[in-house]
């Protein structure tokens, strides 16, 4: 395994049956990593273990419920531990801010920034045995906004300040690291995912020239779950924007 931890262990990855989850769980199957699947999405985390094979191991279930973190802790154990986790699982509120119940306000702090706290805490112990590695899967969201995404924003912004908490307390054995993706088409990542209708005026406005695709995220994921090429980085956050956030925007 050139994953995180030492051969034999698994990665845990949430969220890993659509969009940049899904991706994740590719590149990291691709590169000889063991996959524990978390996702609520039954139907398409069955997809995606038919589509991976046996490197993956699917678990079924809301990332914010301690039984299902000890299902998937029993899974990997049987793997032989973890060996990393990447927290990708998210939830997005949009509404006015006067119209935003205070439940799903609550609901998307719940997946979004709670539930990895929940899985640093569940996994610590095997994550520092086996020198592993935390990845969260944060957004430039945590930088800047669009109109009524209150609980989204706050939500990222906090899981980008838990990363650097949680690499202090967990250091050195294990490294945590955030990763902060921009626009990303999705469209075709996963079972049921219609295509996105791009212009070309979205891809221009992109100094690199394009839309993100899920790959790019899963590319830095990889990367820094693999404590060979990644061991000297931890606390740090990787923006994969395609230079949006660098980039000046007046109105004309």
């Amino acid at each position: 395994m050139t994953g995180g931890g030492e051969a034999g262990r698994i990665v845990l990855v949430t969220g890993a049956a659509n969009g940049i989850g899904l991706a994740v769980a590719a590149r990291l199957v691709a590169e000889g990593v063991g996959v524990c699947a978390l996702d609520a999405d039954a139907g398409a985390l069955e997809a995606l273990a038919s589509r991976l094979g046996p490197a993956v191991v699917p678990v079924a279930g809301d990332v914010r419920e301690d039984a299902v973190l000890a299902a998937a802790g029993a899974a990997m154990r049987e793997r032989g531990g973890c060996g990393g986790v990447v927290n990708n699982a998210g939830i997005m509120a949009r509404a006015p801010l006067e119209a935003l119940p205070l439940a799903r306000w609550q609901a998307v702090l719940d997946v979004n920034l709670t539930a990895a706290f929940r899985t640093a805490q569940v996994f610590a112990a095997d994550l520092r045995a086996h020198r592993g590695a935390i990845v969260n899967v944060c957004s430039t969201r945590a930088h800047m906004s669009e109109p009524d995404t209150e609980a989204y924003a706050a939500a990222k912004g906090g899981l980008l300040a838990l990363t650097h908490a949680l690499a202090v307390s967990l250091g050195p054995a294990v490294r945590v690291n955030a990763v902060s993706p921009g626009w990303i088409d999705v469209s075709g990542a996963g079972p049921g995912r219609a295509g996105e209708a791009l212009r070309a005026e979205d891809h221009a406005q992109h100094p690199a020239g394009r839309v993100g695709r899920p790959e790019d995220v899963a590319e830095i994921v990889a990367f820094l779950i693999d404590g060979t090429r990644s061991g000297f980085v931890t606390g740090a956050e990787f923006v994969v924007d395609g230079g949006m956030t660098r980039k000046m925007i007046y109105a004309e």
